[in-house]
């Protein structure tokens, strides 16, 4: 049986309907995911400069404490003030993004 006029105008609008949704739904996926990764890009350069604050701190006060061999200490001691920090801003973030 043959569609009516009507009916393929109705399946036409459904059809444009349904292509908006999708159209708008990949506009919300790509803002979303450019927010992601501009905030990833930042968190990326922060985490960069702490790197580097920690570092100069160690060269400046922990190598001259324990002197010239200190190269495995000096190193030890950095990797636990990284891990320190890590864990730390995690878990007060995960704390925090419980709570909103």
């Amino acid at each position: 049986m043959a569609k009516s006029f009507h009916q393929e105008e109705v399946e036409k609008q459904e059809m444009i309907k349904k292509a908006v949704e999708e159209a708008q739904k990949i506009r919300k996926q790509f803002i979303k995911k450019t927010l992601d990764l501009a905030t990833s890009g930042f968190g990326l350069v922060a985490a960069l400069a702490w790197n580097e604050l920690i570092r100069e701190t160690v060269n400046t006060y922990i190598k001259p404490f324990f002197g010239k061999q200190s190269g495995i200490i000096s190193l030890a001691i950095y990797a636990l003030l990284v891990t320190f920090l890590a864990v730390f801003i995690t878990y007060n973030l995960s704390r925090w993004s419980e709570k909103k």
